[in-house]
């Protein structure tokens, strides 16, 4: 097999799509002008995506507004006042709160991976938001007649009904967005939150057979957002022990930025169940300089002295714009970036002999 490389998200959207985003928000446009922009990118971003020689595709979430709250965009019971996910250069993003129950699902991923099938013969990996990141609308203040229990219960028939779909309609992976799980720590440095996050994953995940989470991964990574980080401080020792109790079957794990690589790749080899498969990021997205395929190479190289070849692969640290309005990285970049990550992991192939 080689080693396996695979995309994690979003790429960046073409202009004329987000300002649709904007104008159809302000009413300027109808939802079929749209949908027509919408079609346009997707088919662009498929096709930028073959010509990189890359062995999976995503649809690089053109048609998210956001990677996180998509499944609930535009439903009438949720309302501003939300947590707020502080980044480091000063700017902030604000979720939403859930005002009444139940808990449903209005747009679902399997709806997209469809559309990206039929404009590729090549595996199609799909994306979807961790069930512990939604728990994150329910008001800290609860809401009558509707129980955090409840809540909870509806959230994961949800994300299971989600998974089960994007894999039987045929995904290749079903990626798990798990971004908010470093940032726990530094919203709360016992643990505790973390070790919540990672039980109610796992209340999803149990309901999978063992065959199915072969196919299921899990991201991690310090957010990615205008090109700027929320927990790029906090320490991966404290965070990936616990991920890894994740019961999925592969990882795809942020790497490439950080300061210590070496470090992260000892931690990861103590910790990474035999059964699972990671992926080390080795292009760095909120980076403007397009790494060198030589570049990835050598980490790929770096990271086959701590991981068996056979339980490796590559991926980028994270999407590269999770949000549609982040127009910090241009379209050709991150192509560029996904073309040398492609490149690089065969070189790294050719010069480990497998």
């Amino acid at each position: 097999m080689g080693i396996p490389t695979e995309p994690i998200g979003s790429v960046p959207r073409p202009a004329e799509l987000v300002q649709g985003f904007a104008d159809h928000a302000e009413g300027r446009i109808d939802a079929a002008t749209l949908r027509a922009l919408t079609d346009k990118a997707l088919a662009d971003t498929v096709n930028r995506f073959e010509a990189t020689g890359s062995p999976v595709v995503t649809d690089g979430e053109q048609d998210k507004p956001s990677f996180l709250t998509y499944p609930v965009a535009g439903i009438p019971d949720l309302a501003a006042g939300g947590a707020v996910v502080p980044f480091a250069d000063g700017h902030t993003r604000e979720l939403p709160v859930l005002t009444s129950g139940p808990f449903r699902y209005t747009a679902h991923a399997a709806d997209l991976l469809r559309a990206t099938r039929q404009l590729t013969s090549l595996p199609v990996k799909q994306p979807v938001i961790a069930p512990s990141a939604l728990s994150l609308l329910y008001p800290a203040g609860g809401i009558d007649g509707y129980s955090r229990e409840q809540f909870t219960a509806d959230l994961v028939d949800e994300t299971e009904a989600d998974i089960r779909a994007c894999l039987e309609a045929g995904a290749a992976v079903v990626q798990l967005d798990f971004t908010e799980g470093r940032l726990s720590l530094k919203l709360d440095p016992s643990g505790g939150l973390l070790r919540d996050f990672v039980a109610l994953n796992n209340a999803v995940l149990e309901r999978f057979s063992d065959e199915d989470r072969t196919r299921i991964g899990v991201h991690t990574c310090p957010g990615g957002d205008q090109d700027s980080t929320h927990s790029a401080d906090v320490d991966y020792a404290e965070l990936l022990p616990e991920l890894f109790r994740i019961k999925a079957g592969r990882f795809y794990v942020q790497l490439a930025s950080e300061p210590d690589r070496r470090r992260v790749l000892g931690i990861i080899a103590e910790h990474l169940p035999a059964d699972a498969r990671v992926f080390v990021g080795v292009t760095d997205p909120i980076d403007p300089r397009v790494e060198t395929a030589e570049e990835v190479r050598d980490r790929v190289l770096e990271a086959a002295e701590f991981i068996p070849v056979e339980r490796l692969g590559t991926c980028d640290d994270c999407g590269f714009a999770p949000f549609a309005d982040d127009t910090s990285t241009s379209r050709d970049t991150a192509f560029a970036k996904i073309a040398a990550r492609v490149e690089g992991t065969r070189l790294a192939e050719a010069a480990l002999g497998v």
